[in-house]
């Protein structure tokens, strides 16, 4: 850390976050107390904050966070700093085309995860020489060993054989830290730091035991005393400032070259109508990226690639560092990220997706493919749990477009949004419902379709509403139901579905082609839970599904129309029966 903030890095003490800055990473988290000290030493902390570590009303929190203004990404869920690092990279050589470096310091027990060699791969195949990884090989886990321990020589070929340029050191060698740091490379650098837990310290030096423990009072008096008689020199050490200004970027502005083109009626798949959009975002701000894990022809990003190449990442199937990166390159607010896959491949993510929310990333997430509806492929790769994963998001809002249109509002709400956005889309064309000058808005509900005399409300989203509008035409003779386009899960427009089940004797049908478990059903009995009268009748996929057509299995798993129909009638005549 000293050689590094104080002979390697370059950046101004006083402005953290200037885009100029060379970046650093703390993968290994719970090292926190180190960075704290650098950032003292530098003049930006004063040595009384590094004593309120970890209390309530600190800002030095027990990892780093970004309330902390010299912290890019949240770190502590070990293994994802590389992947953020990657991100940081890329922008900086491939967007910002600027001198700025990377440095990501990892500890070797987060070696285990695979997310690292994820990120390891990546950061080969985009030749990141701007990037440099420094490996802490201590050989203590947390409660054992590491897999490893001091094999040098084996961690060394394995970052070859990922493509890196692996130099090992002794880290606690001055020297040999400067002269690593200082090589040319035409390609990522791991530098491979032997190092001991501890060090100088007889009584616990490469013991185990010892991991996140403070010293006892009387050993840590000793121990500093120990270290102070150490220093030769007390002169005051400053780090080298920037050697050029990376300009600013704009990252507000998506007014779209267009208005929505599509006809009223028309079949167009949201999945498509998001690539469409996206597209044109990229027409609209030169920072919009796009990034997808070899699923681009099925989530229509590729219609971004062919037209904005330069600002697309092909991220393969990796999808836990395709989140990384988008959380990287979105710090500093030097692009507006747009990742996406399957639906259902978001899960294998999740823990990135969760630290994003607490590293205040503005990343925007679209998963395709959702639920029984893609039909034959079969439930492995059928989206059913992803609402309840986004919905349990601090940050996140979560879209759910019906048509065209609204997919293509969403993306463009999405872009300007802080925070997670989530954008559901399906594999089904289905009919464009709204005009191409209907506003939307995030947390606003559509009724598409109402009476005077309406009995109950069915709030369908995507293929649902498509069956719910079916179900209503049907059922139009005999009895009127209104029925709800949400938009938005989260937030979801309560108001509206409040005001609506209030005016059809208080029966709600939700119908959602997702999981019973934390989808539309259960947000809309949350919003109503206090409401006294109102019913909430949902339905949902309720089993692990299998391959198929679409429509039949929409009707096995009860929610297509003939299933609405069947719901609606039932609960109008309870109701008429109560009387």
């Amino acid at each position: 850390m000293s050689v590094l903030f104080f002979h390697t890095m370059k950046y101004k003490p006083q402005d953290p976050r200037n885009p100029s800055n060379d970046r650093f990473i703390l993968s290994k988290g719970h090292a926190a107390p180190i960075l704290y000290a650098v950032w003292a030493e530098v003049g930006f902390l004063s040595r009384e904050e590094l004593l309120t570590l970890r209390k309530f009303d600190s800002v030095l929190e027990g990892h780093p966070v970004p309330k902390q203004a010299f912290v890019d990404v949240a770190t502590g869920s070990l293994g994802q700093g590389l992947g953020a690092a990657c991100g940081m990279a890329y922008t900086g050589k491939y967007f910002d085309k600027a001198s700025y470096q990377v440095y990501c310091l990892l500890g070797d027990g987060e070696l285990s995860e695979g997310s690292v060699w994820e990120a390891m791969a990546f950061a080969s195949y985009y030749k990141l020489d701007n990037l440099v990884a420094i490996l802490d090989i201590n050989r203590l886990g947390q409660s054992d060993p590491t897999p490893l321990q001091h094999q040098m020589k084996k961690y060394q070929k394995r970052c070859e054989a990922f493509g890196w340029n692996a130099i090992i050191v002794d880290g606690h060698s001055v020297e040999e830290l400067c002269k690593a740091f200082s090589q040319a490379k035409q390609q990522p650098t791991a530098i491979i730091a032997e190092t001991f837990k501890g060090k100088g310290i007889s009584e616990i030096e490469d013991k185990e035991g010892w991991h996140g423990k403070p010293l006892p009072k009387e050993m840590a008096q000793k121990v500093k005393q120990e270290i102070e008689s150490r220093i030769k020199s007390k002169k005051k050490l400053s780090p080298t400032l920037p050697s050029e200004e990376v300009p600013a970027v704009n990252i507000t502005d998506f007014r779209m070259p267009s208005q929505p083109d599509y006809k009223l009626g028309d079949k167009v798949a949201t999945r498509k109508a998001y690539g469409t959009a996206l597209e044109k975002l990229g027409r609209a701000n030169d920072r919009v990226i796009a990034l997808d894990g070899d699923t681009k022809n099925s989530t229509f990003s590729d219609l971004f690639r062919k037209q904005h190449p330069d600002r697309f990442i092909e991220c393969f199937i990796a999808e836990q560092n395709m989140v990384s990166v988008a959380v990287g390159c979105a710090t500093r607010d030097r692009t507006v990220a747009f990742a996406s896959t399957f639906a259902t491949f978001f899960s294998r993510a999740y823990d990135q997706i969760r630290m994003a929310a607490i590293s205040e990333s503005n990343i925007n997430l679209c998963g395709s493919h959702c639920g029984i509806s893609i039909g034959e492929d079969g439930p492995s790769q059928m989206g059913l749990e992803d609402l309840a994963m986004f919905r349990a998001i601090p940050t996140a809002t979560v879209f759910y477009p019906s048509d065209a249109v609204s997919t293509e509002k969403a993306v463009v709400l999405a872009a300007a949004k802080k925070g997670i956005c989530f954008i559901r889309t399906s594999r089904p064309e289905n009919s464009v419902i709204y005009k191409n000058s209907e506003d939307f808005q995030i947390g606003q509900a559509k009724v598409v379709r109402q009476d005077k005399d309406d009995q109950i409300t069915v709030i369908g989203a995507g293929v649902t509403l498509h069956e719910a509008l079916a179900a209503a035409e049907e059922l139009k003779k005999d009895i009127k139901i209104r029925v709800i386009d949400p938009f938005t899960i989260k937030p979801l427009d309560v108001k509206t579905i409040i005001e609506s089940a209030r005016e059809t004797k208080g029966q709600i049908i939700t119908v959602e082609d997702h999981y019973y478990e934390g989808g539309l059903g259960e947000a809309v009995a949350a919003a109503v839970a206090e409401e006294p009268g109102i019913v909430v009748h949902c339905l949902a996929v309720s089993r692990v599904p299998h391959s198929g057509k679409s429509a039949e299995l929409l009707n096995e798993f009860g929610i297509d129309k003939a299933n609405i129909v069947k719901t609606v009638k039932k609960a109008v005549s309870q109701v008429h029966n109560a009387k």
